[in-house]
């Protein structure tokens, strides 16, 4: 019997077993020769869909049907369609149309490249189990995170699926035709949004969908997001780069099927807009998304005991996302904050460097344009006291930090004014944490004491607030 694809035994009906023989002695001939079988194929279009495969030399239909076909013994169709009289020998230069609907569909897998808090997998319906970074899903995974979980998956062309907080999604299905090349991937998100980075597809057929109780948003390449509000049934998909062909799901249309155009799609969302499908209505019209906003001071480090963000009002919105990862494409996504004012509080994180994703929110809830920073977190707690000396004319000054002082050094400022632009004292290179003053006139005094470190080439600085006393004799 012929050994056929994915380690299975094919099946040898009763016609073709006198053939046997001869296919094996012609399999063997076309391995000697050494020809790669690099398959010439154009797709044609029929009320069947066919491809053609163009015959090389050393070929046969039974080896041909155990490279690309789903069952082997399909090779009595592919002979009855073409005229085709001797299976154990095909001349060089001949096309074969061949129907797609009989090409074996391969499995494809999906690469956990990240993942952060509760993130889980469970395949069909066995227990779930943590993801864990490097492991690989297969068509029927289902992935949930918790409300601090975070995961993303990568495919073997480079597109990748972040997963914030909150969602749960399966891989519905993940597959490429032999013989075409072409993929296959579907994802049903059930609840909750997912951030897709499609790379271009490389051929015409392929295709890639998310899909929602409500709709199907499917691409050829692009930049989109799609999210499932389960409490309401509505879902908003909103596109960054290229364009998304969404349908309602419950049409039977469908996102277009592989092949068709998304110009065919119900609704055709450009990049910079986005479509809000309310549950039983229609899709969405497009409209355009906000404008990325802008951080205040987005130099700034980060060194208070959390890290906060202020962000410059922005006109026509109702609110804004913060999204924080450890990479500038925060596939590694560790925070994901919402706020009604331009304030937004993360809360403590460990030193590093971050970057920080920014977004305005529309009355409909839309996420606009992103803006993306970089900034370093550097916690640095600076604790100070003063006093005067007993039984002198002294007075001490008093700091220090929550962290190893050693290669810190201070920066001490006295003056008279809150601004400390005109300093009465200015010392620095301390390297203890206390400085006295002796034979201070009478007056009001302001002064604050910096915290100086150099780490790998970086320069860190912490002031701590200014503080004022008076010296009455």
């Amino acid at each position: 019997m012929h050994p056929a694809g994915n380690g299975r035994v094919a099946r040898v009906s009763a016609r073709v077993a006198p053939r046997i023989v001869g296919a094996l002695v012609c399999a063997a001939l076309f391995a000697t020769q050494g020809v790669e079988a690099r398959p010439s194929i154009k797709p044609q279009r029929t009320a069947q869909q066919t491809v053609i495969y163009v015959t090389r030399a050393g070929d046969s239909l039974y080896d041909f049907a155990q490279r690309y076909l789903r069952d082997p013994d399909d090779w009595a169709q592919i002979a009855r369609l073409n005229n085709v009289r001797d299976p154990r020998h095909l001349q060089p230069g001949i096309e074969l149309r061949v129907p797609v609907a009989l090409l074996r569909r391969d499995s494809l897998t999906a690469k956990v490249i990240a993942t952060s808090g509760s993130a889980q997998h469970a395949y069909r319906a066995t227990p779930a189990l943590p993801l864990v970074i490097g492991g690989t899903l297969t068509e029927g995974d289902r992935v949930r995170t918790g409300k601090d979980g975070f995961a993303t998956l990568e495919f073997a062309d480079g597109s990748h699926l972040v997963i914030p907080p909150n969602t749960s999604l399966e891989l519905r299905t993940l597959r490429k035709t032999a013989l075409t090349g072409t993929t296959d991937r579907v994802v049903d998100l059930q609840r909750g949004e997912v951030d897709s980075e499609v790379t271009h597809a490389t051929k015409k057929d392929d295709r890639f969908q998310i899909r929602s109780p409500s709709v199907v948003a499917g691409v050829r390449g692009t930049r989109f997001r799609v999210n499932y509000d389960g409490s309401n049934g509505s879902t908003a998909v909103e596109v960054l780069d290229g364009a998304v062909g969404v349908d309602a799901a419950a049409s039977g249309k469908g996102a277009p099927a592989p092949g068709v155009p998304l110009a065919d799609s119900s609704q055709l969302v450009a990049a910079r807009h986005g479509s809000l499908t309310r549950a039983g209505g229609a899709i969405g019209s497009p409209v355009a998304l906000l404008d990325a906003p802008s951080l205040v001071n987005p130099s700034k480090i980060q060194d208070n005991p959390s890290v906060v963000f202020d962000i410059v009002p922005a006109q026509d919105a109702h609110g804004y996302r913060v999204q924080i990862g450890r990479d500038a494409g925060l596939l590694d996504m560790i925070r994901d904050l919402r706020s009604d004012s331009p304030r937004v509080d993360a809360g403590p994180l460990p030193d590093g460097t971050y970057f920080a994703r920014v977004a305005s929110i529309d009355a409909n809830g839309l996420r606009g344009m992103p803006n993306v920073y970089a900034f370093e977190r550097r916690s640095l707690a600076l604790g100070t006291s003063a006093g005067r000396v007993a039984n002198s004319r002294a007075y001490a000054f008093r700091w220090f930090v929550d962290r190893d002082a050693s290669g810190t050094q201070f920066r001490f400022v006295l003056g008279t004014t809150p601004d400390l632009r005109a300093p009465v004292i200015d010392r620095t290179d301390i390297k203890t944490g206390e400085i006295v003053i002796n034979d201070l006139p009478k007056g009001v005094y302001y002064w604050t004491v910096i915290a100086e470190q150099f780490e790998n080439g970086r320069y860190f600085q912490k002031a701590s607030p200014v503080e004022s006393f008076r010296l009455d004799r």
